[in-house]
């Protein structure tokens, strides 16, 4: 079933987009008389519908002018979009030079680059977007947006892309700027399937004021045919000679892969023109006031970035890293905590890793605004954050997968595509490539080993899993090893793609399943952790927001157990719950994996309060000291809560941290050689957790075993007097 799709009447706005095009001669700088035929027909005049034929001279020198324009531009092209300092935006200025005839018009074709609208940060909405046809609801307009993912089924009502409902160069993809923009290029896919194949070729772009007059792009003497795709997935960048201003731009497909259809995932390069008074601008305009650095890092540039923030915030801040990425890149992390360097007595551990996927990008460059937010506002004398950083021991590591980024930011942000970077050097992927304690828990419950001899917690990583041939990232490793040394209380791992907060467990129990619920014994505590971030981030939980890809989140408050979205084995969360006392959770922080460095300050204001409800939940539960009678810290001590079937463990100094919801929990505290010890702790509503300290006395079977193994596991020699000589001796005595 083929459906047409139309505009219906101007829209309120139509009067005010007329007026301004013949007013504002300040953008486009003509000349009071301006000649009817020029280099480009929407500079020279936005609505003009008719052209004076030029004479056989002019065409001639045209055309030489023309054939240096066209190699520029016909040819694809991959720049750096955002990713690195930006040339200086340079302009085309027409002007009526001295010695020209009057009222001649020349251009300096000078480009100048624009960042993307927003059809994949979604910055665009639905209603801006048309289409000439689509072939069904779920292959509309709404969905022509750059790598937006299809869901699993051919007909599933969120697919991936915009087709058009017939195959023929009639065809158009409309974007509704809503306000006057100077556009300068396009960026275009193919569908996103697992079933099909289908993508434009070449493409003509035409630009409107009115949606009703267009203007097509010309090489100055005919009509632009720009280079499309070659195949579904790596996205081309189109760039156009001159900056073209209009309200709405159209994709016309003039050719198209012959064994599939029309079908297309779209991004528009373009600059608002400044205007007061646009009502839609107003709406969306998001600012920040942070005096942050607001731009993507390169490897180098996030190292000195973590050093200025060091060299400003010495007495907080320590740098160091946690072992090396598989080309020798040096994994860095940065602690922020008042005694830099130390674990603390009674004072927990967070943190916070990003890039584990190294083309989701958006995490890191969060991570690197939050320790300049946190050292500024530390200095600032920021009560908040003072207290965060005297009272936690922070920890952030901004690159988890450094050598996967730099694939990534070689191409930029909007032409690495989908999956460009995900993987380390060597193809692995960091998130699926943990031990999988999960198996070896329930097969053990299964068998009702657990906890008689199968514990509910630390469990130990398999044997095989160390073997050098094991196929393990050292990235990986370098951030296992990194989990065992400190004592983690809770963490997260910033992801990017999608607008949700996963908490374990991601694997499914049923191993036919890929989606199933699948509750850890402390889900009520993960769902609120997953819920305070979810909840103050700007969108999350807002049910009227676009879906970014196939599932709608909202609905579920922005959280959701991973195995019920799709099963993982191996992940960082499960790994991390099973092995440790972390709890961890993954936060996908923005549809876009890689936004444009325009769209950062935004994205900050959106998890900036996230980030920081986040961390202060750390202090959410109880904690104490298990002590033997001489004061001493007792090491490795199990802490068991009433009714909850996962333990925990003390650390080196016999502090602990066991995070719970509000309420009153019987806690036991056991450990080898000592008498285990209960008592009821009770977890208000304020935030602070409650102090629970246990004092253990040894049994009397560990002193014997103490005194034994002290000589040698041999008795006591002890003077033996036999009692004959005992009774002689007390006759004498008499």
């Amino acid at each position: 079933m083929q459906l047409d799709v139309t505009h219906g009447s101007p829209t309120e706005n139509e009067d005010y987009y007329l007026q301004e095009i013949i007013n504002r001669e300040h953008y486009y700088s003509l000349s009071e008389a301006e000649e009817p035929y020029s280099e480009s027909p929407v500079a020279a005049h936005p609505l003009e519908e008719e052209r004076s034929k030029p004479s056989k001279k002019e065409v001639k020198a045209k055309k030489e002018k023309g054939k240096e324009t066209d190699k520029a531009v016909t040819n694809a092209k991959t720049v750096k979009s955002g990713n690195k300092k930006n040339e200086k935006n340079k302009k085309g200025n027409w002007k009526s030079p001295n010695g020209s005839q009057e009222g001649e018009v020349h251009y300096e074709a000078v480009r100048e680059v624009c960042p993307p609208m927003g059809l994949e940060a979604l910055g665009i909405d639905d209603f801006q977007l048309h289409a000439s046809t689509v072939k069904r609801y779920g292959l509309g307009a709404q969905r022509g947006r750059l790598n937006i993912q299809a869901g699993i089924y051919e007909d599933d009502f969120y697919d991936g892309a915009w087709c058009a409902g017939r195959n023929d160069p009639l065809q158009w993809f409309e974007v509704d700027a809503r306000r006057l923009t100077k556009f300068t290029g396009v960026i275009t896919q193919g569908r996103n399937s697992l079933w099909s194949s289908d993508w434009v070729k070449s493409y003509r772009v035409m630009v409107s004021n009115d949606s009703h007059t267009w203007v097509t792009i010309t090489d100055g003497l005919e009509d632009m045919i720009f280079p499309g795709n070659t195949e579904k997935e790596i996205p081309v960048l189109n760039e156009f000679p001159v900056a073209m201003v209009g309200r709405y731009i159209r994709i016309n497909p003039q050719s198209w892969y012959e064994a599939g259809s029309i079908c297309m995932r779209v991004e528009i390069l373009g600059c608002p023109m400044p205007d007061p008074n646009n009502y839609y601008h107003r709406r969306n305009e998001i600012t920040t006031t942070d005096k942050l650095d607001f731009k993507h890092h390169s490897y180098k540039e996030m190292r000195q970035l973590m050093k200025v923030v060091n060299e400003m915030c010495p007495n907080v801040t320590r740098i160091y890293n946690i072992g090396k990425s598989h080309n020798g890149q040096k994994l860095y992390a940065i602690e922020i905590s008042d005694n830099p360097g130390e674990h603390e007595l009674g004072e927990p551990e967070f943190r916070y890793s990003a890039g584990a996927h190294g083309n989701e990008v958006l995490g890191r460059e969060l991570l690197l605004l939050l320790m300049q937010f946190m050292c500024q506002e530390y200095l600032a004398g920021n009560l908040r954050i003072k207290h965060l950083v005297e009272e936690t021991r922070i920890h952030l590591l901004p690159s988890m997968n450094p050598d996967g980024y730099d694939k990534a930011f070689e191409v930029g942000s909007e032409l690495a595509g989908w999956s460009l970077g995900r993987w380390t050097q060597d193809g692995i992927d960091i998130n699926h490539n943990f031990p999988d304690l999960n198996s070896i828990l329930w097969e053990a419950e299964a068998k009702k080993l657990v906890p008689r001899k199968v514990p509910n917690h630390q469990i130990p990583i398999p044997e095989w899993y160390m073997y050098d041939n094991t196929t393990v990232a050292v990235e990986t490793r370098a951030v296992i090893a990194w989990m065992e040394k400190i004592p983690f209380v809770l963490g997260g791992n910033l992801q990017g793609g999608e607008l949700v907060v996963t908490y374990p467990y991601d694997m499914t129990r049923s191993l036919s399943k890929t989606q199933e619920q699948t509750p850890t014994p402390d889900d009520h505590v993960f769902s609120w952790l997953a819920f305070s971030y979810a909840s103050t981030h700007r969108l999350m939980t807002d049910a009227s927001r676009r879906v970014c890809h196939t599932e709608d989140f909202a609905k579920e408050d922005g959280t959701i157990n991973g195995a019920s979205w799709h099963t993982a084995a191996g992940s960082m969360n499960d790994f991390s719950y099973l092995h440790t006392n972390c709890f961890e959770l993954s936060v996908h922080v923005g549809c876009d994996k890689f936004p444009h460095e325009s769209e950062l300050p935004e994205e900050w204001e959106n998890n900036r309060e996230s980030l920081l409800v986040f961390m202060e939940q750390v202090h959410r539960g109880i904690k104490g000291i298990i002590r033997d009678p001489q004061g001493r810290g007792i090491a490795n001590a199990i802490i068991s809560v009433e009714g909850i079937n996962h333990d925990i463990q003390t650390a080196a100094d016999g502090d602990y941290w066991r995070l719970l919801n509000p309420g009153e929990y019987k806690v036991t505290a056991r450990a080898e050689g000592y008498s285990s010890s209960t008592k009821v702790c009770e977890v208000g509503y304020d935030m602070g957790a409650t102090q629970c300290d246990f004092v253990m006395s040894r049994t009397n079977l560990s002193r014997i075993k103490e005194i034994m193994e002290k000589f040698g596991k041999q008795p006591i020699n002890l003077p033996v007097r036999h009692p004959r000589r005992r009774a002689q001796q007390r006759r004498r005595q008499t």
